[in-house]
C-alpha cells in the first residue's frame, strides 16, 4: 500500500466513523503521536510529512479495538485491509 493524501483521508474518516478525533499539533511526542483514550482523540505530529501521517494513523488504528458495525462498508474494508498489513509484518 503507498501511503498517499488519499489513504490519508480513508484513516481520517475511518477514525472519524469509530468516533475518534484526529488533530494534528505540535509537540514533543516520543512516536510521533499521543492517543487520549478517555476522549477517543488522536493526536499526531503536524510536522510529518504525508508518509508518515499514514504510517502513523494505520499503526494508531491497529492498536485500537474499533467497532466495525459503526463503520461504512469502504472504511470496514479498509480496516480489515490494515489488519492483514500488520499480521502480515508477524
Amino acid at each position: 500500500m503507498k501511503y498517499t493524501s488519499s489513504v490519508l483521508k480513508k484513516a481520517e474518516k475511518l477514525l472519524d466513523e469509530a468516533e475518534y478525533i484526529v488533530r494534528y499539533e505540535k509537540g514533543n511526542f516520543h512516536s510521533g503521536y499521543c492517543i487520549l483514550e478517555e476522549k477517543k482523540v488522536v493526536v499526531v505530529n503536524k510536522y510529518f510529512e504525508t508518509e508518515a501521517k499514514v504510517s502513523t494513523l494505520i499503526d494508531i488504528i491497529a492498536s485500537l479495538k474499533i467497532d466495525t458495525s459503526k463503520l461504512s462498508e469502504q472504511s470496514k474494508e479498509f480496516y480489515l485491509k490494515i489488519a492483514q498489513l500488520k499480521m502480515d509484518q508477524f
